[in-house]
């Protein structure tokens, strides 16, 4: 079932929903099913899959050169979707990202996913590799989220990469986009970040997902500002509990987001990781009651296949 249906189905009643990293390669699909099954009990509709860019290592060869080499480190967001959807019947939604990929290869992702069931896909441009200092398309790949918006939507309708002719086939994903209520931070300024999304919308998305935010007065003007723009999909928060000291430097480096004062003293005065887990559980708990009163059509929780504070989240909320 489509993203859009589940949230109108559900008749104004905020839905749970969370994200899973694939594993590191070693670990079998019982991993994902560890990080799925205590969460089971506040009936998610949905559960994003994450997708990974390959990466790059450098080998010294015998002549003291150095050797690039490609590498991939988890496997397949598909193969995890395929296994959500056949073992608990709940909707799994693959990210399709531009970096790492072809557009070949988008189309055939999308041929597979059809194959499969899979109703919803999540369109990102996706990281710069580690060694890049910025993100560079990758060969016959997308440059930007926008493209790979249009391929999933002329996929939709049909149209193929190599086939002049209509072929009978038919999809219909529902397709979500990243909103950042704290700007993008390749953005110039936040005026041009929304006109980026009002874009995407107009090309056909059908819902966005936002970054993490701990500051639930950014998500509320990014809302309202959606609506003074025309932007009228529905629009779901992304969440992340602090669970240790060191995300007060890492959550706003990588991800370019701000943390609240209060927020940082009370972590700040924590003694053990234990406290820490306790204070960003606490904290959630309170952003989360505040995001269901205001109409949040879903919850969306960033785990990364760590469900215990999640779970506990959940319990004091739904």
């Amino acid at each position: 079932m489509k993203i859009t249906d589940h949230i109108k189905n559900a008749n104004g009643k905020t839905l749970f929903s969370f994200e899973l990293l694939p594993p590191a390669k070693g670990q079998s699909i019982q991993w994902i099913y560890d990080a799925i099954e205590p969460l089971l009990d506040f009936k998610p509709p949905f559960i994003d899959v994450t997708s990974l860019r390959e990466d790059y290592i450098y080998k010294q060869k015998d002549n003291g050169l150095l050797e690039k080499l490609s590498y991939r480190k988890r496997p397949g967001t598909i193969a995890i979707c395929a296994a959500i959807l056949n073992k608990y019947k709940v909707d799994a939604v693959p990210h399709l990202i531009c970096g790492g990929f072809t557009k070949d290869e988008t189309e055939n992702a999308l041929i597979d996913l059809q194959f499969l069931g899979i109703d919803n896909v999540l369109v990102l441009r996706g990281d710069a590799r580690k060694a890049d200092g910025s993100f560079i398309p990758t060969p016959n790949g997308h440059a930007y989220a926008s493209d790979l918006l249009q391929q999933v939507k002329n996929h939709n309708a049909g149209k193929f990469l190599h086939e002049d002719i209509e072929v009978e086939y038919k999809s219909d994903f529902c397709v979500g986009v990243a909103g950042y209520p704290e700007k993008h931070f390749e953005a110039p300024n936040m005026e041009t970040d929304f006109r980026y999304l009002k874009q995407k919308v107009d090309m056909g998305a059908d819902f966005i997902v936002t970054q993490m935010f701990f500051d639930n007065q950014k998500y509320f003007d990014f809302v309202n500002k959606c609506r003074e723009h025309g932007i009228n999909i529905p629009i779901i928060p992304g969440l992340k509990p602090i669970s240790a000291l060191s995300q007060l430097i890492n959550l706003p480096k990588i991800f370019h987001i701000d943390l609240p004062q209060d927020l940082v003293e009370a972590v700040q005065s924590c003694k053990t990781t234990k406290d820490v887990k306790q204070i960003g559980t606490e904290f959630m708990i309170q952003q989360c009651k505040e995001l269901i009163k205001f109409g949040a059509p879903v919850l969306h929780f960033y785990t990364m296949g760590r469900p215990e504070q999640t779970r506990q989240i959940a319990e004091a909320v739904f």
